[in-house]
């Protein structure tokens, strides 16, 4: 069996292209969120997991209890990172049909 690199080449280079475009409109259009404690701390993400907002409700910020709020900060951006990524793998998916190629990621 016979390889065309150049065809293969031409359809690596299609699907970077496909995936950069992916990935500027998950940036551009894809906001998530993760919230903890029924919603006191709320984080905003946009599709390829950059933090574009903290909300802290006052009720959630008790001087006595610093290690609470920082608790409820990483839980909540780490729900909205993951809502993200689940984002991402999904665009990705679409692109490549499920198949793992390296070095063709967000």
């Amino acid at each position: 069996m016979r390889i065309d690199f150049n065809t293969m080449m031409r359809q690596v280079r299609k699907m970077r292209a496909e995936v950069d475009k992916a990935r500027q409109e998950l940036s551009e259009n894809v906001v998530v969120e993760g919230k903890a404690a029924d919603g006191l701390v709320t984080v905003r993400a946009n599709g390829v997991r950059e933090i574009l907002e903290i909300r802290i409700d006052p009720k959630a910020v008790d001087p006595q209890d610093v290690s609470m709020l920082e608790d409820l900060v990483v839980a909540a951006v780490n729900q909205a990172l993951a809502a993200a990524k689940a984002r991402e793998e999904e665009a990705m998916t679409k692109i490549t049909g499920g198949v793992k190629i390296p070095g063709l990621v967000f």
